[in-house]
């Protein structure tokens, strides 16, 4: 009897363990079956939180990059570097605005200093240059009628004396200054209009000059704004030849 128990109950442990078995493989496949019914929306769900992170970070730059940093930078220049924020503005003795230091013009009054040849008059709405080459016929014109206009203004000063900077384009077309050079050699016409001594003048060019930036960059140079607006005080005081 012993022996047949041990048999029956081996059979019902052998059954019940294939029972679970099977279940437990039913199992399975009905967790595969689920998880593929509901990938869809988890990659739905997945694709809302990669836009809201994208719209999220794009409004976040847009703030900084676009309001907060132009308003700290601005506001930082206004009061560190006001002058050079709102554009190096140069004011006549009355207070008014009368051009930049950065942007040379264009001075038709022979009594004053006359600035390098500019292909686009000066005009600050952009830059740039004819950009000829040297053999250009237009550009071999162009130099020979400056040379004309130089010999009947300044009549003194011989065409072999005058500096390049005062018969070639401005590169930018919008260069404010010239060479120490350039603004001595005009100094005879300037005297001969104004009556000013050529001593003096030479003096208040000295005033004017830059020097090179840092002590090595660049040449010396004179901002002719700056210098015609120095020129314009010094006829105050001293009397205009009629």
């Amino acid at each position: 009897m012993s022996g047949f128990y041990r048999m029956l109950s081996g059979r019902r442990f052998a059954a019940h363990e294939k029972v679970g078995s099977g279940g437990q493989g039913h199992n399975i496949r009905t967790g595969t079956k689920a998880v593929s019914e509901n990938q869809p929306e988890r990659q739905e769900m997945r694709g809302s939180t990669v836009i809201g992170v994208a719209l999220r970070t794009s409004v976040l730059m847009i703030l900084l990059c676009g309001l907060a940093y132009p308003l700290v930078s601005t506001g930082v220049a206004q009061i560190l570097f006001p002058q050079q924020a709102n554009g190096s503005m140069l004011r006549d003795a009355e207070g008014r605005v009368i051009g930049s230091e950065l942007i040379g013009q264009s001075f038709t009054n022979p009594a004053f200093f006359q600035g390098r040849v500019s292909s686009i008059d000066y005009n600050g709405a952009g830059s740039g240059s004819s950009n000829y080459a040297p053999s250009n016929p237009a550009l071999v014109q162009r130099i020979k009628d400056s040379i004309a206009d130089w010999q009947k203004h300044n009549p003194d000063v011989p065409i072999s004396q005058v500096p390049l900077d005062l018969i070639t384009n401005s590169g930018s077309g919008l260069d404010p200054h010239i060479s120490p050079q350039a603004a001595q050699a005009q100094i005879p016409r300037i005297s001969s209009l104004t009556g000013i001594e050529q001593d003096r003048l030479k003096a208040l060019v000295q005033e004017q000059t830059e020097g090179r930036s840092a002590g090595v960059f660049g040449e010396p140079r004179v901002n002719v704004l700056k210098l015609n607006l120095a020129l314009e005080e010094l006829m105050k005081v001293t009397p205009v030849k009629p």
